[in-house]
């Protein structure tokens, strides 16, 4: 099948989130709602056969980097013997991982067997007990000892998420973006979005108001992106070893360069995270469909593309990315 994922905007799509879950050890109060979410049934979670062969139709039509998500991703069972798997796939350039981090310094060796090399691991603050707060969970030392452990082992790059939220962490930017100045993270500020509208408003802290905080601490230099065209603005401290990254999907989006498509745990494929819109790739896997007729699925889904989201075009009580928490979507 020859290279033909580009959309009705002439946006060529090469890159692919895969949710291996929807389960996590954490309940980041962001991310999954304190009541009410079910996880998915077993039964209904993509098999990592069903997953290797969507990722091998999708190669086949232009994709070449698989970020694997979850939930969190390293609490399936059988997880590292899927992405030895996924790692050998020839037409498959560069797979990386999204991790809360509680499970690495315990899995950093054998995730550099498999074959993986980069890492995004979530972090929203430097204090035990706000961590605990935010998560639910008293695992800020684990995350920040597997972090030390992927560098050690020789990741590269280690990437440090932090949603910034007024009021929870905000008055922790500075020290956040001087870890920049002693390791070789890269430390990316992400704009809060509205999964859990709850209160969004008062937490919500626009990447241009951290930026000027930002500025205030000392010259900051334009930085390559490894990416190329992916979501993060970067920019380094004079003689730092490690970057910073803004993420500005609410106040400055992206969407002119987007190139991504998600596939969900029981494998719906989105072309928009802020969109409810989805094509069922789980039922025509298991009642039979040929290669060709999912690829022509995933073909369809991406010429409908969206330009663009409209999350924050209505007014406030409007802005709900969907009906589904991030857990459920992949992150």
């Amino acid at each position: 099948m020859p290279q033909k994922l580009v959309d009705g905007f002439e946006r060529r799509v090469d890159y692919l989130r895969l949710s291996v879950t929807d389960r996590c050890n954490l309940r980041c109060t962001y991310c999954l709602p304190a009541e009410g979410f079910r996880f998915l049934p077993h039964e209904d979670v993509l098999r990592y056969e069903e997953l290797l062969r969507l990722v091998h139709i999708a190669s086949g039509l232009g994709i070449s980097k698989v970020r694997v998500t979850g939930g969190e991703p390293l609490v399936r069972k059988g997880i590292l013997g899927f992405l030895e798997r996924l790692c050998a796939l020839t037409e498959i350039r560069d797979v990386s991982l999204t991790t809360n981090g509680v499970l690495l310094e315990s899995l950093a060796e054998e995730l550099w067997a498999v074959g993986v090399r980069r890492l995004n691991v979530s972090l929203d603050t430097l204090h035990p007990a706000k961590y605990a707060a935010i998560t639910g969970v008293d695992a800020f030392w684990k995350v920040w000892q597997g972090l030390c452990a992927a560098l050690d082992r020789g990741f590269s790059p280690v990437k440090i998420n932090v949603v910034t939220m007024r009021g929870v962490n905000d008055d922790e930017i500075e020290a956040l973006a001087d870890i920049t100045r002693s390791y070789p993270f890269h430390v990316r500020f992400i704009e809060l979005m509205p999964f859990q509208p709850e209160g969004y408003e008062e937490r919500y802290l626009s990447a241009d108001v951290v930026m000027e905080r930002l500025c205030a601490m000392g010259t900051l230099v334009p930085a390559r992106s490894e990416n190329g065209n992916g979501p993060a603005r970067y920019y380094q401290f004079l003689d730092a070893p490690g970057k910073i990254g803004l993420i500005s999907p609410m106040s400055h989006h992206f969407c002119p360069s987007c190139n991504r498509l998600r596939i969900t745990a029981e494998g719906g494929l989105r072309t928009c995270l802020f969109s409810d819109r989805h094509v069922d790739l789980r039922g025509p896997l298991r009642c039979g469909c040929s290669d060709e007729e999912i690829a022509a699925l995933i073909l369809e889904a991406v010429r409908k593309k969206p330009q663009r989201h409209h999350v924050n075009d209505g007014p406030v009580f409007q802005r709900k990315c969907q009906s589904r928490p991030m857990t459920a979507i992949g992150g």
